[in-house]
């Protein structure tokens, strides 16, 4: 299918708190891979105080923050957490990252008080002692080659049977005992894998432009783009945590 009649609106909700993890580098893997192949791409930042009109956007980008601007940011999204959770319900794309992860859930317990969830997955988090830091690699029904990254965090999530985003190689992942990290629910990716994600793993950015195309615009493919690079340096990783 030709995409080059096709748009893509993005939106960065409240990268004035949440983008303690370079989470911009995210929406520019995402812009430029659809420019790359001629589909227009536009981002909209929604700072808080901003009206969110969920009805516009074909992908969400909750990025990560400390836990006081996680509890800023909530106290906002609560006030349209219903018109969120339709667009999840309606196989809106959404990518959250750490900190927007936790909040995807009912709830996030730390050591200073509970912080309110959107309640958007069936899961939660609890904050418990000493944090996991580490590389992190991922082997995810969603990519061919394995998912890297990196991740540091003090929450322990639970995703109460919900499908996980992988199964983990190296690392800790949601809990550190459970062998799983993230969570896939719709077109929802939840994971605490940063550094930014998806130029480390183009074909997850992929995963989610198309996603977005199809509910959209119907069934396509996606054209190829030359992503040597990026599997180069991705096997890098994987033979240095992994294999050897």
């Amino acid at each position: 299918m030709d995409t080059t009649d096709m748009k893509i609106t993005i939106g960065h909700l409240y990268p004035d708190l949440l983008n303690l993890y370079g989470d911009r580098g995210n929406i520019a893997c995402m812009m430029k891979r659809c420019q790359w192949r001629g589909i227009e791409a536009e981002t909209i930042e929604f700072n808080t105080g901003d009206e969110i009109d969920f009805c516009g956007l074909d992908i969400v980008l909750l990025g990560g923050g400390s836990d006081r601007e996680q509890a800023i940011v909530c106290q906002n999204l609560l006030k349209i957490q219903k018109q969120f959770q339709e667009y999840v319900e309606d196989n809106g794309v959404v990518i959250a990252v750490c900190g927007g992860y936790q909040l995807l859930g009912r709830y996030y317990k730390t050591d200073d008080g509970m912080i309110e969830g959107l309640n958007l997955v069936d899961i939660y988090t609890e904050q418990e002692e000493g944090r996991l830091i580490d590389n992190i690699v991922l082997q995810s029904e969603l990519a061919d080659m394995p998912i890297v990254g990196f991740e540091n965090h003090g929450g322990r999530t639970y995703i109460n049977g919900n499908k996980p985003f992988g199964k983990v190689l190296y690392g800790s992942g949601n809990d550190g005992k459970s062998g799983y990290e993230g969570v896939v629910y719709k077109n929802v990716i939840g994971t605490y894998l940063h550094g930014p994600l998806l130029p480390k793993n183009p074909q997850i950015c992929d995963y989610l432009i198309q996603r977005a195309l199809e509910r959209k615009y119907g069934p396509m493919t996606l054209l190829p783009l030359d992503d040597s690079q990026e599997q180069e340096a991705n096997e890098y990783i994987y033979r240095r945590f992994v294999k050897e």
